[in-house]
């Protein structure tokens, strides 16, 4: 079995700690595990930036798009008990995306196509639905999103899904994989499946059995002086940093991206994955969902933009690493990651029996800490 190398784990620690120095980020929560022990766990910098508190090991992170690998395991435990089949169309419990059509473009106007199959619920779970997401660029599709504020968070989740669906698709479904809102319609739609708010339905089916204490969509008032917040302009650009307010409660409790959690919660999480489905006895889903969750669900499947690395696939809910080489960070295959927007991050490595987490927030700078971090961490096995 792999060990991790002491000194490599203090040189991680250090360069966390000389860019916090630098003011490059506020502060982090950084965590190694190896066989299932936490080695390392590590609480840096600031907490609030404004007001100088130091950065706590309870700290409450908006851990955004880490919200997706949640919402996807609620939904494959509902498979597990026959209440819904990844097979089945989206507009099966949402019929308002009955009839969708595509927009294609055609050097500068936009024609309308209907769609050739409707979309799955493997779909939304893979990201090929054919969805998009407003920030990802400046297309016909992705202006209406704008336009139609779709991630307005004074909407409910049905809402959303009107305001969605009304909208023409960016893709055909099923054609190319793109980074997209797919996982708020599977929120929505779970509410559907089992007639909950989708906070309550996590709570009572994942959060709460593995004592995911301070993991919601808002975080209480006797939480708030551990909520983590960004510089209040960024070190780059000069320009305000926004992230969601998490002292208000949501109507849009979005399954892609509006959870608060903590790294102690997320490594509960995580156990979880690493164990194949069970954490302390409590079994949420068997090991075979679990292989078939971090499996690769693209195959030949085009990849459109460049969020998805070299070297990887898609699975539900998580990017899988498919070869040894061409990402530009080390890895096995068959490891597994997400990250989200706000800075936080964390990857799964079955074969060397390893995951880490790292939270911060510092949006602009979360792809260059998230890949090195990686970097380190791997740098650290022996």
């Amino acid at each position: 079995m792999s060990s991790l190398n002491r000194s490599a784990l203090a040189r991680l620690r250090g360069f966390l700690q000389s860019h916090i120095d630098e003011r490059r980020i506020p502060g982090a929560v950084a965590v190694v595990a190896l066989g299932g022990h936490v080695e390392l766990f590590e609480s840096l910098g600031q907490c609030d930036p404004a007001g100088g508190t130091p950065m706590k090991s309870d700290a409450i992170f908006r851990i955004y798009s880490m919200t997706k690998p949640l919402v996807s395991l609620a939904t494959l435990m509902l498979a597990e008990e026959g209440r819904l089949q990844l097979s089945d169309p989206v507009s099966r419990y949402l019929p308002q995306f009955a009839g969708q059509q595509v927009a294609v473009d055609e050097g500068g106007t936009v024609r309308l196509e209907p769609v050739r199959r409707e979309s799955t619920l493997q779909d939304l779970l893979r990201h090929t639905a054919g969805l998009t997401y407003e920030f990802l660029g400046a297309n016909a599709v992705q202006r209406q999103y704008t336009e139609a504020r779709v991630g307005s968070r004074s909407r409910s989740n049905a809402e959303f899904c009107t305001a969605l669906a009304a909208l023409p698709l960016a893709h055909q479904p099923g054609s190319c994989w793109e980074y997209s809102r797919a996982t708020d319609v599977l929120g929505a739609l779970l509410e559907v499946v089992t007639g909950q708010p989708l906070g309550a339905l996590l709570q009572q089916r994942i959060l709460g059995p593995l004592g995911m204490k301070d993991t919601s969509f808002a975080v209480p008032q006797n939480g708030w002086d551990r909520i983590a917040e960004p510089f209040a302009t960024d070190p780059d650009s000069g320009e305000a940093v926004r992230l969601l307010n998490a002292r208000e409660a949501p109507r849009f409790e979005s399954g892609g991206g509006g959870l608060m959690s903590t790294a102690g919660d997320y490594i509960r999480f995580l156990q979880l994955m690493r164990n194949g489905g069970m954490l302390e006895g409590c079994r949420l889903v068997s090991r075979k969902t679990i292989a078939w969750m971090t499996s690769d669900h693209l195959g030949a499947i085009p990849v459109h933009g460049d969020l998805l690395l070299p070297g990887y696939g898609f699975g539900l809910g998580f990017a899988v690493r498919t070869q040894s080489g061409l990402a530009p960070q080390p890895g096995s295959p068959g490891q597994y990651f997400w990250s989200g927007i706000g800075g936080t991050s964390f990857f799964v490595d079955p074969r060397d029996d390893l995951f880490a987490l790292l939270l911060t927030q510092a949006p602009n700078q979360r792809i260059y800490y998230r890949n090195l971090f990686r970097q380190l961490v791997y740098a650290a096995l022996d």
